[in-house]
This record gives C-alpha cells, sequence and structure tokens, in this order.
C-alpha cells in the first residue's frame, strides 16, 4: 500500500498535520487543509508536521496492525525506545531529525529513549541496533544508512519481536515482515519538482550537471530518477552532461564542483540532490570567478536555514525541503500500531518549497 499519488505539476494540494500532534489518529490523518506549492514555504516553525492524508482502505484499518506483525502490546509510557541514527549530526538535517525524535519521546513521555549513531558506518549501525536490543529495546526507529545490509539487525529485532519503524530511507525488505513501515519523503516525486524548478530558473535550456547523493541508498536513485524523467518528459532543452557523487556532504560538493568547472566550462546549471553540496558548489564556483545563481543556476533538496538563505541571497534558484521532523509522525504512527489499527507501508511526509518569491519569509520555518 502506497500514499504518494502524483501530485500536479504546478499546484500540489498538501495535507497539513496540527500543530501539535495530540493523538495518533490525528497524525496520520493530518487536519485538511489546502496550499499551492507557492504558498507552502510559510514560516510554520519547527514544530509543523505536514503528511498526506491516507487512502481511504488505509483509513478503514488495513494494512500493518499488531497481530499480523506478531509483536506484543505495548504502552510507550512503560517501554524503551531505541532510535538508530545513521550519519553523523553535521548536517542540518540529521541534526533536526534527531531533535525531532528526543523532543516527541519527551512529549509522549517514553520511559526511555535510547539514541545511538553510526557515523555513517554499516557495521556500525547494525551493533548499534543489537546493542540497543541487548538494552531491552521494545520499539525501534531507525534512520538506515543504505537500503541494503541491515538484514542482521532486522534478524536480531525479529527474534525478539520488536517491530521497527524506518525513517528518512527506505529499505529493501519487505514491510510488516523485515520492519514495520516506512516514513518519509515522496523522493521521487522531491526529483521531479526539483526539474520543474530548474526549467522555470533556466528558461528550460541549458547544461545541467548533477551532483549525486551518497551511494547505495533510495533516496539519491529516487532523485536522480525523478529529476531525470521529468527533463527528459517536459524539458528537453536541458541537456544532462555531467553526474558525480559528492556523498551528501558540502566539502565533496565543493571538490566535485571545482573538477566539473575545469572538466566542463559551459556547465550553465546544477542540480544538487541536497543543500550540503549545493552550498559547496556555491563556494567552488565563486572561487572560479563565476556568480552562483545568475551564470549557473542552482538547485537543490532539502530546506535547511543555510540553503534558504542562499536562496534569498540570489546564490541559489530554488530549494526543495525534504522534512526532517519525523518525531511526531512516528510516535503517533507507533501509538496508532499498539492501539491495534493498521499502519500502512508508506507514510509520505509532504515537502514544501522554497523560490526567490518567498525565501526571505520561510527562513524562520527552515532547519
Amino acid at each position: 500500500m502506497t500514499l504518494s499519488p502524483t501530485l500536479p505539476k504546478r499546484t500540489r494540494t498538501l495535507s497539513v498535520a496540527c500543530a501539535v500532534v495530540a493523538s495518533a489518529a490525528l497524525a496520520l490523518s493530518g487536519c485538511a487543509k489546502s496550499e499551492t506549492a507557492d504558498d507552502a514555504g510559510g514560516d510554520s516553525g519547527q514544530g509543523a508536521q505536514t503528511v498526506r492524508t491516507p487512502t481511504a482502505s488505509a483509513a478503514a484499518g488495513e494494512g500493518c496492525a499488531l497481530t499480523s506483525y506478531g509483536a506484543p502490546k505495548l504502552d510507550l509510557k512503560n517501554a524503551i525506545v531505541g532510535f538508530s541514527q545513521s550519519e553523523k549530526e553535521a548536517n542540518p538535517f540529521r541534526i533536526a531529525e534527531t531533535q525531532s525524535i528526543k523532543d516527541e519521546a519527551a512529549k509522549v513521555g517514553v520511559k526511555k529513549l535510547l539514541t545511538t549513531n553510526a557515523q555513517s558506518q554499516l557495521s556500525k549501525q547494525i551493533s548499534d541496533i543489537q546493542d540497543m536490543l541487548a538494552q531491552g529495546a521494545q520499539f525501534l526507529i531507525v534512520a538506515p544508512l543504505n537500503s541494503d545490509g541491515l538484514e542482521p539487525a532486522l534478524q536480531a529485532a525479529a527474534a525478539k519481536k520488536v517491530p521497527v519503524l524506518t525513517i528518512d530511507r527506505k529499505i529493501n525488505a519487505t514491510a510488516c515482515k523485515d520492519y514495520l513501515a516506512f516514513l518519509g519523503s515522496d523522493f521521487v516525486e522531491q526529483g521531479k519538482r526539483a526539474a520543474d524548478a530548474m526549467a522555470k530558473a533556466t528558461g528550460g535550456r541549458g547544461k545541467v550537471a548533477i551532483l549525486l547523493g551518497s551511494s547505495g541508498n533510495s533516496v539519491t536513485t529516487d532523485r536522480t530518477k525523478g529529476f531525470v524523467d521529468q527533463v527528459k518528459a517536459t524539458a528537453p532543452g536541458l541537456e544532462i552532461v555531467a553526474q558525480q557523487t559528492g556523498e551528501f556532504a558540502r566539502d565533496k560538493g565543493q571538490q566535485v564542483m571545482e573538477q566539473l568547472i575545469q572538466s566542463k566550462p559551459d556547465i550553465t546549471a546544477v542540480y544538487a540532490e541536497n543543500d550540503e553540496m549545493a552550498l559547496g558548489a556555491v563556494t567552488a564556483l565563486k572561487a572560479a570567478g563565476k556568480t552562483p545563481g545568475k551564470d549557473v543556476k542552482i538547485v537543490s533538496i532539502d530546506g535547511t536555514r543555510n540553503a534558504v538563505q542562499a536562496l534569498a541571497n540570489g546564490e541559489l534558484n530554488a530549494v526543495i525541503e525534504s522534512n526532517p521532523r519525523f518525531g511526531p509522525l512516528a510516535f503517533a504512527t507507533a501509538q496508532k500500531f499498539y492501539a491495534g489499527e493498521g499502519i500502512p507501508e508508506d507514510v509520505i511526509i509532504s515537502d514544501r518549497s522554497y523560490d526567490p518569491a518567498n525565501a526571505k519569509k520561510s527562513l524562520g520555518g527552515a532547519y
């Protein structure tokens, strides 16, 4: 079951959740309020959460339930919950993501929250999860480093009948068996929206370089697919002349951009699959005597405060948000699950858009 319907190209209707998620039912069904994409970048504050309304079948209770998953009933207020972060918290996305989990755990009144950080090492994430299970974790929230490779950790959780809720990155496993559900963005749609923004910024013509994210995860694969497919379908005048990984890091994005300036001097646009790489590209372009945002158009994905500020300053041309504030939705999903309700395989958060018209007023809602 999926909650990721195709959105119109220009106007996207978002379901905006209540500012305070008071119950699991509210968090998953949302408060039906429509916004256009142009308005969606407003200052919604640190605690805002946007989710797409579940399909009728999901709302009726289909999906993964407690009995079908085979987990024991649990009161989160008497539970030990574990959170496995995948990457070091130097990236604003990871900082906001971890803090959101901690804040909501405190709000819900979880007995104990265990937190770990894999420091971008798959072997460490596996051992982190196994260690939390050894410490008595009864429910796990995992931000996977890669889409593959977590099988030993998932098997350890299954042996103890501990549900695993994945956030941010999808894993290649079976929902309601190897893990409970996925909470995150529609990454293909993000790529499509970035392509639309690039077409607008360039007038639909130019030579584009793609700064790819790290290999081996669904975020990079889907954001690339969405962008490339949308360019082919709607902006054939945009020629993709280079694709090179910047590993979602600012310094690596800068290095790649420096190389591309030498090897592909006629590049007129850059699609960065996260804001950190985009900001690295800005630094490289300035050092080469080029004006980012003018000589070379730049579109990125994330919605960090630094990127939205760069957009307001004219150094970027558009930013598609990837919402990192999973805490309210993660714990609401857990509460719903333990109440006996069915959980869809994919629970998709709606992401805002930032452009030159709304960037300055939207800074307060960026992370």
